[in-house]
């Protein structure tokens, strides 16, 4: 007869006894194998309810060990950024100290070395702004790829093969374009045999927002002798246009065209602002708003974005898009010098004249009265041998018209040659590669600025130069919810205002066509140049951005000292969980060893017994 194996008669307690030794010997492989591995299981399932923890543990190192690599990488890359600002900032310490040691007096040592030092300090600071680590380019922002900075030799001496002007080019326009050649674009008029002089600023509203001298001040010592008319100036007004749209090009700027405005400061400087057309809703500082509906709208925009300043010049990628209206500028100032011919000069009455610059300086030139002939420079003869009081005057107003062209025509080849370089040199490392952000050209016929760069100049920087912060070119993730901005740009305003510092000076050897060493221009020079590798207080230096990258290098060290922390901590948790101790795993194991020998003894004594064995 068939018998069902889990209902036959006894099976229950061999079945019982089978189970019992399987769930032991189960135990023992267990023990086993935790006492080979030193682990709780071989998967999280067997973790039971730990196995929540050790996962979530998990997940968290893999991620802070994410974080531990990409802080070492992105430390590297600041420690590189800080060392190559720190050689640029040292190279313009040891140039502004060589400028203050030789500027009073200036030797012709002196100028040598200063020059000799620019040249150096600029391919130095090349050198450092094209440092790479892992082969990508720290200063290109997120142009990686290639050398940010072009070499000293293109910038300054441009590619004639490519058609691109340099630097030294740039320098040379701006100075024809101010008149340093003359009178710095001013006026000096006065007729043979009249006792008047008359000092004017240029007619073209253009020009005088732009080029040349502006007439701030004047006064006289001896007002009943010669008289300056007016008598009091009225207050200087920074002469500038209003934007406007050309008839012949009515459509609005496009959303994202860039524009290149320089607007007029009260301190009689300029100042560059680039500007990015938006449609409506932005309002983000940088931009202005496009009115589809009204040039005239877009126009205001454009002006209330600069703050509403006097406009000098204006530049856009294509056809001029936005030109400027000077119909409404002041009238040009001048001056009206006039002798007396009843009260006539005495020794030691001088006449002043301040003159202005559009880099913010003023030249003083004062001429005194003298009756020693020849009269020394800085003086104008008083004339006491004409044939009568009329002619006396006339002839003391042709000597102080001649003083006046002379003092004028000095200044203009010192003080204006050298706002003339500085000038052209920030405008050269203002310019980039954007479209419609190209450097500053002057008009052929020197009446301006261009309205549209004609891609003829040399762009310096080759890395990217989007309207963005810089250091959030490059991040590094240091936290679930923080990173740290490490990236950097050569075209910084900090960075700019070196290289041109070390440009200015490099690009000009101070030596005439007969070697003699300029010592009154290079002064004038190397005062401006002081002001750009010694910037002021309220201007962001080299030190700050060196003082930038090691904030950021504190923040990630901080950040990876505290990952460490955690997973160490993380490390020491999960260990609980899924790590046995050895020592109470062997005495279980010898426990269970001896609960299964005994169960197997008992086992094998009643597997013996039968009916009749337990009779006999």
């Amino acid at each position: 007869m068939t018998t069902i194996n889990s209902f036959a008669a006894g099976s229950f307690n061999a079945d019982r006894t089978t189970a019992s030794l399987l769930t032991l010997k189960s135990r023992l492989d267990g023990l086993t194998n935790q006492l080979s591995t030193g682990q709780v299981a071989d998967t999280y399932g067997g973790l039971g309810s730990a196995r929540t923890a050790s996962l979530s543990a998990h997940a968290t190192i893999s991620a802070l060990d994410g974080y531990v690599a990409s802080i070492t990488g992105g430390t590297t890359q600041v420690n590189l950024a800080a060392t190559s600002l720190t050689q640029v900032k040292k190279l313009a310490d040891t140039l502004g100290n060589s400028l203050t040691a030789n500027l009073q007096p200036s030797t012709s040592t002196g100028i040598t070395t200063s020059v000799a030092l620019a040249k150096s300090g600029l391919d130095g600071a090349i050198d450092a702004l094209n440092q790479n680590a892992a082969g990508k380019y720290i200063f290109g922002g997120r142009t990686t790829d290639q050398a940010p900075v072009v070499s000293a030799d293109l910038m300054l001496n441009g590619d004639s093969t490519a058609g691109l002007a340099g630097l030294k080019t740039l320098i040379a326009e701006q100075r024809k374009a101010d008149g340093t050649d003359g009178i710095g674009r001013l006026q000096l008029s006065g007729a043979s045999g009249s006792a008047s002089v008359t000092l004017s600023e240029a007619t073209d509203p253009s020009v005088r927002a732009n080029f040349g001298f502006t007439i701030n001040d004047w006064s006289s010592s001896n007002a009943s002798a010669i008289s300056a008319s007016p008598a009091t100036p009225a207050a200087q007004v920074q002469v500038g246009g209003n934007p406007t749209f050309p008839s012949a090009f009515p459509p609005a700027p496009a959303d994202g065209d860039r524009f290149r405005v320089a607007v007029n400061m009260p301190d009689g400087s300029q100042k560059i602002i680039d500007l990015t057309a938006q449609n409506p809703g932005s309002g983000a500082d940088g931009t202005f708003a496009i009115d589809p509906s009204s040039a005239a709208n877009t126009a205001a925009n454009i002006a209330s974005a600069v703050g509403n300043l006097p406009i000098a010049s204006i530049q856009s990628s294509g056809t001029p898009e936005v030109t400027l209206d000077y119909s409404a500028a002041p009238a040009a100032r001048s001056v009206g010098l006039t002798v007396s011919d009843t009260n006539p000069p005495q020794d030691g009455d001088t006449v002043t004249v301040t003159l202005g610059m559009h880099d913010g300086t003023t030249k003083t030139v004062t001429l005194t009265a003298t009756t020693t002939s020849p009269p020394p420079a800085g003086s104008f003869l008083i004339d006491t041998a004409g044939a009568d009081a009329a002619t006396r005057a006339a002839n003391t107003a042709g000597n102080l018209k001649t003083a006046l062209n002379s003092a004028l025509g000095t200044s203009a080849q010192t003080e204006l040659s050298a706002s003339s370089a500085v000038r052209a040199s920030e405008n050269f490392f203002d310019g980039s590669s954007s479209a419609g952000l190209a450097p500053r050209r002057v008009k052929s016929d020197l009446s301006g600025y261009e309205d549209v760069p004609k891609n003829n100049t040399v762009i310096w920087y080759t890395g990217d130069d989007a309207a963005t912060d810089p250091r959030a070119t490059s991040s590094v993730q240091i936290g679930a919810n923080r990173s740290v901005g490490i990236g950097a740009r050569a075209n910084e305003q900090p960075l700019r205002d070196t290289l041109a510092a070390f440009a200015t000076l490099a690009a000009d050897s101070f030596t005439d066509a007969t070697g003699t060493q300029d010592a009154a221009r290079f002064q004038a020079t190397a005062s401006r140049v002081q002001g750009l590798v010694t910037p002021s207080d309220t201007k962001t230096s080299v030190a700050d951005m060196v003082g930038e990258f090691g904030i950021a290098s504190s923040t990630m060290a901080d950040a990876k000292t505290q990952a460490v922390s955690t997973k160490n901590t993380l490390l020491d948790s999960i260990e609980g969980v899924e790590q046995v101790s050895t020592e109470e795993v062997a005495a279980k194991l010898m426990t269970l060893q001896t609960q299964l020998q005994a169960t197997y003894q008992v086992t094998s004594m009643l597997s013996k017994l039968s009916l009749v064995n337990y009779l006999s």
